[in-house]
């Protein structure tokens, strides 16, 4: 298989979509480095993933420039180099827009855009050697805003442009940049970590996506999309795909897609 011996790093690798990422490429023969946050979770991810392939499991906060160059000095100790970067890691929250202060969002963006630009800086060099894979987890708000997300959806917004802008800058230079734009994924367990400010917004936009109406996706399955897409070095995944035809409206015609999102968001 394509993927035996080389080397993938999912941040928010030992829970949600992060996990199930790191597991389709263990079970693909790929070596896997999973970055967590917390010991316990890190460990219980690298307990399952290793009865498919080598782990190398990291604790670090990759808001911290040092805890990213660790893991980077850590990786190449262990494997010398790198074929694949996942940025998983990221959070979402609730919110109306009003009320979303410019600390909460200086906050998510720290995680969701500057922590991943981190990543991506430490681990680029490794990447571009090997004609590797940077997959940059968006969101379907990456595309199109919605009501009561707070800094939630101008934070994926962010990591769709810094997508795109390493795709023009370095794909000639043999870099594979994927964006995966999903919907809301399905969770077997509670969060990691309290949904800010779903407290203050409407029963309805509490839900997953915020109360978009599409239905859960299945991390298992998106994960496998997300690694036949690295095989066919695309560009972008839509999940659901028919979302796409909401996003080109709303790109010509700004209020028939602003009616729309109404009508499949809470309001």
């Amino acid at each position: 298989m394509m993927w035996t011996g080389k080397n993938a790093v999912i941040t928010g690798g030992s829970s949600g979509l992060g996990l199930a990422i790191a597991r389709a490429f263990a079970r693909r023969g790929a070596r896997v480095a999973i970055i967590g946050l917390e010991q316990h979770g890190v460990e219980q991810a690298r307990s399952e993933l290793e009865k498919h392939t080598e782990v190398l499991p990291l604790v670090a906060d990759i808001r911290n420039e040092a805890d990213v160059i660790r893991c980077r000095d850590a990786i190449h100790s262990a494997w010398r180099t790198v074929d694949v970067l996942v940025n998983a890691a990221g959070r979402s929250m609730r919110g109306a827009i009003c009320d979303t202060t410019p600390e909460q969002f200086r906050e998510l963006f720290e995680l969701n855009v500057v922590a991943l630009v981190q990543v991506t800086r430490a681990l680029l060099p490794d990447l571009l050697a090997t004609r590797g894979h940077v997959v940059n987890i968006g969101s379907l708000a990456s595309k199109a805003a919605a009501k009561y997300l707070g800094a939630y959806p101008a934070t994926k917004h962010a990591v769709a442009a810094f997508s795109q802008q390493l795709r023009l800058e370095l794909g000639a230079k043999g870099l594979h940049v994927l964006l995966v734009c999903p919907g809301p994924i399905a969770r077997t367990g509670p969060r990691l970590y309290p949904l800010e400010g779903e407290e203050r917004v409407l029963e309805a936009a509490r839900a997953p996506g915020g109360g978009v109406k599409v239905k859960a996706i299945d991390p298992d399955r998106l994960a496998n999309k997300i690694v036949k897409a690295c095989e066919k070095r695309l560009v972008e995944l839509v999940v659901p795909g028919r979302a796409r035809i909401l996003f080109a409206l709303a790109q010509l015609f700004p209020r028939i897609g602003d009616w729309l999102i109404l009508r499949f968001t809470p309001h």
